[in-house]
């Protein structure tokens, strides 16, 4: 019986001593912000926002997860930011659509081809449940749900109209 009672007590103890690590993403822009690659205000639509935090400190504002992906698609042709590969990124961070939360982009489900129009157009929008992205997909006509390593190049390029 003490024996059950000291194992009870260590396994309580053990997942006291060590809660779960949640990041708190922050989408901190004010009215001079713009988008790199649209050159768009990012203050007035707020829950389309995206960002890349460089490993200098530096942070890449966009106006959509579209425009976020464009540039971490191809950084070389906005090559005054200074980024040579993925290497250089710190955090990828977009708004979900729904809460208006900053979270992990790489991490979030994405709606293509769906009624939700954003500031740069046709574009993905991003939420952090996958249930809720289905959800959002069926109630707006979204062709597909998909996660980040499923958001290619050429897709992008084909929500732009360049293919």
């Amino acid at each position: 019986m003490i024996k059950v009672l000291l194992s009870i007590l260590m396994l309580s103890a053990f997942s006291l001593a060590s809660p779960k690590f949640q990041v708190v993403y922050k989408m901190d822009f004010n009215k001079d912000t713009k988008c790199l690659v649209r050159n768009l205000d990012i203050y007035k639509n707020p829950k389309w926002a995206s960002k890349i935090e460089l490993k200098n400190g530096k942070q890449v504002f966009f106006s959509s997860p579209k425009s976020m992906f464009e540039f971490y698609h191809r950084p070389g042709k906005w090559f005054d930011v200074g980024v040579k590969s993925e290497n250089d990124f710190q955090n990828i961070i977009v708004t979900d659509y729904m809460t208006m939360k900053p979270i992990n982009a790489k991490e979030a489900f994405y709606i293509y081809g769906s009624r939700a129009i954003s500031p740069a157009g046709d574009d993905l929008v991003a939420i952090e449940d996958e249930y809720k992205a289905k959800e959002f997909a069926l109630k707006y006509s979204g062709k597909r749900v998909m996660r980040f390593n499923e958001v290619s190049d050429a897709l992008i390029r084909l929500i732009n109209g360049r293919i």
